[in-house]
């Protein structure tokens, strides 16, 4: 099997845990007998540097033609103007428009070794094993927005749409619904439908879809602020969750915190068909940058994401995610899950990844 592969590795820490999982991704398909083809291109603030725009028409023509994309993190202070017409975070939002990403599947689940390092008494952490499914190309991060002068000298106004079709809501609800199907058979679709009208839209249509196309599972509609406050009171008592795009980001930030820290979580923005985007749910920690101190390990699982998803490998998969918890079982931190004690760098922590990897 041969395989095109497009790294964006973007800015701050991004390049140096593309690296990184680009390593592992290599080493098992050579163990695995296939072969992939790497194809670094520029994107964020990069981007705006080099081309003067963030998704540079070039890396989104490689991204079209590619099997797979694989990508670090935008953004950091240069570019951290919020006058500014370009920013490098529109890469991100045009990517996943142009390849009609609408789908982000963001796992969140605690490791038994890794505990002491979640902010949650262990009573509550251990076991959690949560599917985040959040709406991507929607929302009122692509809705109408303006912002406008008014009368009043220094007064201005601004607003952004939150706005979905049904087709949007039935298309994520379903993706969700499927994964449920194939864990433990639960499903928690979150809005505000107390208040906004476009969450009644979204709790009709998602009941809908449901109960007429997977009636086994077993269902609720969750408000989000209550599920915010679930999340860190009762985390392990849900299997799949599907939000909309705004409340999705809020609340796998939030649930990233379980398991201690950023650094362990990756997550996949996939469409109907075509390439899928992974990568980590981290930033680009401009503050660590290029001191070899960030943690590799979301980018690395990201990477065991693309397999599955993209590459339909499972078994390559596999062995990254099980290499990756030997790894934390025999101890080895980086200093963000670390808690004050001994810890290694990125490349350290890779090369105990590649050392355990299953021959």
């Amino acid at each position: 099997m041969q395989a095109r592969i497009v790294l964006l590795p973007g800015d701050g820490i991004g390049p140096e845990v593309v690296s990184q999982a680009q390593r592992v991704l290599a080493t098992v398909a050579d163990r695995g007998g296939r072969r992939f083809e790497f194809d670094s291109r520029p994107i964020g603030g990069c981007a705006i540097d080099a081309c003067g725009e963030p998704l540079p028409a070039e890396t989104l023509s490689a991204c079209r033609e590619s099997d797979a994309i694989l990508l670090g993190a935008v953004g950091g202070p240069k570019w951290d103007d919020p006058t500014a017409k370009v920013r490098p975070e529109q890469g991100l939002l045009k990517i996943r428009k142009e390849l009609q990403l609408f789908a982000n599947l963001r796992p969140i689940r605690t490791w038994d070794c890794l505990i002491p390092a979640s902010p949650l008494r262990e009573e509550i952490a251990a076991g959690t094993d949560i599917l985040f499914v959040r709406e991507l190309t929607g929302g009122i991060y692509f809705g109408a927005s303006g912002l406008e002068a008014l009368p009043q000298p220094g007064q201005e106004r601004a607003w952004n749409v939150m706005e979905y079709s049904t087709a949007e809501i039935e298309r994520v609800v379903r993706v969700a619904a499927q994964a449920a199907t194939q864990r433990r058979g639960k499903l928690t679709s979150v809005d505000k439908a107390n208040v906004l009208e476009v969450s009644r839209l979204w709790r009709r249509t998602a009941e809908r879809v449901v109960r007429s196309e997977f009636p086994a599972l077993t269902y609720e509609n969750v408000l989000v602020d209550a599920m915010a406050m679930h999340l860190i009171a009762r985390p392990r008592d849900f299997d799949v969750v599907v939000t909309e795009n705004l409340f999705g980001d809020i609340l796998t930030d939030e649930g990233s915190m379980l398991p201690g820290s950023l650094g362990l979580l990756p997550s996949a923005s996939l469409g109907s068909d075509g390439p899928g985007l992974y990568e980590p749910i981290h930033g680009s920690a401009p503050d660590i940058a290029g001191k070899g101190v960030a943690n590799p390990l979301a980018t690395i699982l990201a990477g065991a994401m693309l397999l599955r998803h993209s590459l339909r490998w499972d078994e390559g998969g596999a062995m990254i995610e099980q290499a990756v918890q030997a790894v934390l079982d025999r101890g080895l931190r980086t200093r963000d899950i670390a808690r004050g004690g001994p810890s290694v760098g990125t490349v350290e922590m890779t090369d105990a990844v590649l050392a355990a990897l299953p021959r």
